[in-house]
């Protein structure tokens, strides 16, 4: 039961990161190679507007995954899963800056080298700082506020609507 799972687990691991590639690489009509300058001011961006921060869980989200997966199957085992699924994602980690290459490329295939430095320069400032540590916390404010003016102005068009189809059927 172990290796079945062990197996299902592999195959599933296989699969997202083959998406994960696939969606990430360019098509072979475009495909591109960057210069060393050019994926160096990409990491620069990337790193100046913490855009990579958000990607820190995934090994960590996997191995949870993982050990549920297993001690599920084999709750008796779950001392010894936990072990090896923590030696698992530690070795695992080694992988992180493959997935980094690939955001620096496609950061690189979007922008050009002057303009991903442009980007680096305005993040590293107090003000482009304090938007890159910000931006997450702002989008949800700002989408909290989008609904709020939404929901409003749908109240506001069904009453105004409403008023004016009585007036209309009073006729």
């Amino acid at each position: 039961m172990l290796v079945k799972s062990l197996n299902a687990v592999g195959k599933s691991l296989a699969g997202a990161a083959l998406a994960v590639v696939l969606l990430s690489a360019p098509s072979i009509a475009q495909e591109e190679t960057f210069s060393a300058a050019h994926l160096d001011a990409a990491r620069d961006a990337v790193i100046a507007t913490r855009s990579i921060e958000g990607f820190d869980n995934i090994l960590p989200d996997v191995a949870e995954r993982t050990r549920t997966l297993f001690i599920r199957s084999n709750p008796a085992m779950s001392a010894e899963i936990d072990t090896v699924v923590n030696e698992v994602a530690l070795e695992l980690a080694a992988e992180r800056p493959a997935l980094d290459k690939l955001i620096y490329e496609v950061w690189a295939r979007r922008f050009s080298e002057e303009e991903l430095k442009q980007i680096a320069t305005f993040y590293n400032t107090e003000a482009g700082s304090k938007l890159a540590k910000l931006g997450g916390q702002l989008s949800a404010l700002s989408m909290g506020a989008a609904k709020q003016w939404s929901d409003a102005l749908s109240q506001q068009m069904v009453a105004i609507s409403r008023e004016r189809l009585q007036q209309l059927s009073a006729q």
